[in-house]
């Protein structure tokens, strides 16, 4: 069984205390980024769970950092503000070069560089990956050229650096369709306005997404993440931590829905009574409840091999799509 990481969920609470839902529902309203919010997590430690201690982080596991993203939408907050500056590192840690480690990793965990945007999904793939079409063309040995297109890149303007997903080989070159894609982490700060263009998305929630226009942007080599043409590998290795935290976010939406209904059923009077003591308004705040715990030791499981080291893609991938139905269920049942 996973740690359930109490003092670390008391903390996070305690944190999210001083972001209420007017300061949420502001920052939807106006259509800006929780920055407040974001520095008091950084600052507190969080968002470096998973960075190693030789590099500043706090050396836990992703049963930390999910208790951390579980705990902020329990208390009604929206982690996937920065949950990716948790996750996305990984692929830096896992396969770049010591370079790189040093280089980014310390000033990640210190807050003083943000690495939460993740260049993958393209306008005409889509969840198709390996049928995606930005590459970068090696320029000499010192740099590649990269050109492109990237969409539904979230938090890219609030972020500094970009892991970036692009075909290296052309695919008639490979022999294996998951060949000739390679990873890069590129320093945005440099790239905009010579090169990289960034677009903001409008959409019907306060998501901070965007689209990224890639035009000729001449990169280091040294940008290059692991082995050249083995990139899905990384990125996929990477989504199961991505699809963890997100699973136990849809964890605490579920929870907080089920709080917020059962505190009106109880307060709810008509007829002299509260409306909980009605069996039509307590068995869907039961299902919802089951379904949700349900979910979280799917969760949990996937924790657990992630944590043990093993293949833990199917149960990522359970825990994602169980949570996320558990999450919306428990929301239309609070809603009704």
């Amino acid at each position: 069984m996973t740690e359930n990481y109490d003092d670390i969920r008391d903390a996070v609470a305690r944190l999210c205390e001083g972001f209420p839902g007017e300061y949420w529902r502001e920052h939807d309203r106006e259509r800006t980024y929780p920055s407040e919010f974001v520095a008091a997590l950084t600052e507190g430690g969080y968002l470096s769970v998973l960075i190693p201690e030789e590099f500043g982080g706090t050396g836990l596991g992703i049963g930390a950092a999910a208790a951390i993203m579980e705990e902020i939408h329990k208390s009604g907050g929206n982690g996937a503000a920065c949950h990716a500056q948790m996750y996305t590192m990984g692929t830096v840690l896992r396969h770049g070069t010591d370079d790189q480690k040093q280089e980014y990793l310390p000033q990640i965990a210190a807050g003083k560089l943000r690495l939460q945007a993740f260049g993958v999904t393209e306008p005409t793939s889509g969840s198709d990956t390996l049928g995606l079409r930005t590459t970068a063309v090696k320029d000499g040995n010192d740099a590649y050229v990269v050109n492109g297109q990237k969409v539904w890149t979230s938090r890219a303007e609030h972020s500094d650096l970009m892991l970036l997903l692009a075909r290296t080989t052309p695919k008639d070159e490979v022999k294996k369709r998951t060949e000739g894609l390679s990873v890069f982490v590129i320093d945005m700060r440099d790239a905009i306005g010579h090169g990289l263009e960034i677009r903001p998305i409008r959409t019907m929630i306060n998501h901070a997404t965007t689209e990224i226009f890639f035009d000729d942007l001449r990169i280091p080599a040294s940008c290059l993440v692991g082995e050249e043409g083995k990139g899905f590998r990384y990125i996929i290795d990477g989504m199961n931590a991505e699809r963890i935290l997100i699973a136990a976010e849809c964890i605490g939406d579920a929870r907080w829905f089920i709080a917020k209904a059962s505190d009106y059923a109880r307060d709810r009077k008509v007829f002299g009574r509260p409306i909980g003591q009605n069996q039509g308004i307590q068995f869907p705040i039961a299902k919802a409840y089951a379904d949700s715990e349900a979910a979280d030791l799917m969760v949990r499981r996937a924790v657990e091999r992630f944590e043990a080291g093993e293949p833990c893609g199917p149960e990522a991938n359970m825990a994602k799509y169980l949570a996320g139905e558990a999450s919306w269920q428990a929301a239309d049942m609070c809603m009704q």
